[in-house]
């Protein structure tokens, strides 16, 4: 199976560079310990996905990406590749979950794609059945090279800005992120240490590296999770990543995600949605646990439901 590469994420960085922001380290002095937060939520489409979505649609042959462009996502790969898309001017559809957040569904179709609602485990059935049967390209939200190269570019970005990082935090759903960031650290900063962190309830890949294989958790398992963009499982592929480049896990429960939310938007003036917010909990409730130095956590996204925030800061 190849692996992506330090070039794949250099040829991805060229694709990317006017489209995705590059977000800076910013030093957190109310914490104790040396904490640089990497704010993903701070892209055009709120999360760090619009990375991975228009490298994956960049890199396609002119004739295949004319015909447009099809996804399935719980929310933040639909607004990210409906918006790259709309960049490229190409037709999209959007496969997304009928529990998945309104304020996220609602961003997707303004960036002009078409949105099906289907339950929560037909999504990637029903974009395969889509793509075939109207000629689209199946952008999938992490199981795909072109895709895991471009989150990789936020691992480029780190190892330029804080080229004496020693643990860099990432969250681990689907393993894209995970997979491309740390690729990118362990080929430029090969003494770091690259940490993924996961919500307790949907512990998959924690469980699967212990095993030395990949374990299923049932959605119904995995859905119990507040961090809604975290709720997928690795494929073989990024599963494959995640056993080269993590040097451990760390879970984290969803009392310390919420506080982890909370602290974000008072301490740090982010806004933080639950995935988002916990790899920073991983460094603020599980220090014991981690390698320590200079620490960047990688805040993934902050599209939350405003109700959901007030209900948190309340």
């Amino acid at each position: 199976m190849r692996l992506v590469t330090i070039s794949d994420i250099e040829a991805a960085a060229q694709r990317v560079t006017g489209t995705a922001v590059r977000t800076p380290l910013l030093r957190q002095p109310w914490v104790s310990g040396e904490l640089w937060l990497k704010p993903e939520s701070l892209q055009q489409i709120g999360a760090f996905k619009i990375r991975g979505a228009y490298n994956a649609i960049a890199a396609l042959e002119d004739t295949d990406r004319a015909r447009g462009v099809v996804a399935y996502s719980s929310g933040n790969h639909a607004q990210a590749v409906a918006y790259s898309a709309h960049t490229f001017g190409i037709p999209a559809v959007i496969v997304v979950p009928d529990v998945a957040p309104r304020l996220k569904v609602d961003a997707t179709r303004r960036w002009g794609a078409e949105v099906v609602e289907v339950p929560i485990a037909e999504q990637a059935p029903a974009a395969l059945a889509i793509a075939q049967e109207r000629g689209l390209t199946l952008i999938p939200p992490f199981d795909h090279l072109d895709v895991i190269a471009g989150q990789g570019t936020i691992g480029l970005e780190i190892a330029a800005d804080l080229p004496d990082v020693d643990t860099v935090l990432v969250p681990v759903s689907g393993g894209g992120l995970a997979a491309g960031i740390g690729t990118a650290i362990k080929a430029l900063c090969p003494e770091a240490k690259v940490y993924g962190v996961e919500p307790e309830l949907a512990a998959d890949s924690a469980e699967s590296l212990r095993a030395g294989h990949r374990v299923e958790w049932p959605m119904e398992r995995r859905a119990r999770t507040i961090a809604d963009g975290l709720r997928a499982q690795p494929s073989e592929l990024t599963f494959a990543h995640l056993r080269t480049v993590l040097d451990g896990i760390v879970t984290v429960t969803e009392d310390e995600i919420r506080d982890t939310v909370r602290a974000l938007a008072r301490q740090a003036r982010l806004i933080a949605e639950p995935s988002g917010a916990t790899a920073a909990a991983a460094f603020l409730h599980h220090a014991g646990e981690l390698p320590g130095g200079r620490t960047v956590a990688v805040v993934s996204g902050g599209n939350i439901d405003p109700a959901l925030l007030a209900e948190l800061l309340a």
